[in-house]
């Protein structure tokens, strides 16, 4: 099970529930954008799993300027330089393609961390040829709900993709992955790696709340949403009873 967490709080509560692995992600309400350099350092410092912050400059789409890929190549040699485990990307081209050129060079400054591509694969013109361009590049796992707004929705595609992969790469489920459906989800993809926020609502300890104005939050100013300790020791408790 790997936890994407949107903070260091969160996944501190993610290696509680027994997860072997955080995206660390920032502005997940965006798909996820890179954490500050101290959320990275002080991941790594406190944590035992392993680490892997996402490189996304912002939010949007997967087509990116230079000076946006630039800033994706320096957050690679600042999560080096931190000593991650590893780092997950995503590039495309305005047709729809993957961007084969650009995501090399990524995975190559990347070095000796490991690599995930990204749910900018479920935004690609073909799963099929994306797949195997991934494969080329390098990386060592894809995360996908197989182009569909949940990974229940697209099961039958993940298990499509499971066996194209054939065991040269790692062909992850996220997107909507919950107690109630990571069972069922087991046995109509076959998939042995899983990704999940786990996340729940916790309110503020503000006494004070001015209702009168937002600061820009999803919801509101007086709760914020963390991993959920006992929402992974349950999803790998389910995992480990069909497995």
């Amino acid at each position: 099970m790997e936890v994407c967490a949107n903070s260091v709080s969160s996944a501190l509560a993610a290696e509680a529930g027994g997860a072997i692995r955080v995206e660390l992600c920032d502005n997940l309400p965006e798909g996820g954008t890179t954490p500050s350099y101290a959320q990275i350092k002080l991941a790594k410092k406190l944590l035992k799993i392993k680490v892997y912050p996402i490189i996304r400059p912002r939010g949007g789409d997967f087509l990116y300027s230079d000076v946006e890929f630039e800033l994706m190549k320096e957050d690679i040699m600042i999560c080096r330089s931190l000593n991650c485990d590893g780092i997950v990307i995503g590039i495309l081209k305005s047709d729809g393609s993957i961007d084969v050129k650009r995501c090399r060079e990524l995975v190559e400054l990347a070095g000796p961390m490991g690599v995930t591509f990204h749910r900018a694969f479920d935004m690609c013109s073909s799963l099929e040829r994306g797949l195997e361009d991934i494969i080329g590049i390098g990386c060592e796992r894809v995360l996908t709900s197989g182009a569909e707004a949940s990974a229940v929705q697209g099961a039958s595609v993940i298990r499509t993709l499971i066996n194209q992969a054939a065991g040269r790469i790692t062909i992850m489920p996220g997107a909507g992955i919950s107690i109630k459906n990571i069972e069922s989800l087991i046995y109509a993809t076959g998939a042995k790696e899983f990704h999940a926020s786990a996340r729940s609502s916790v309110d503020s300890g503000m006494q004070f709340r001015n209702q009168s104005l937002a600061m820009g939050a999803e919801s509101d100013e007086f709760s914020y949403s963390l991993t959920n300790t006992e929402t992974v020791k349950k999803l790998i408790e389910l995992s480990n009873q069909v497995q």
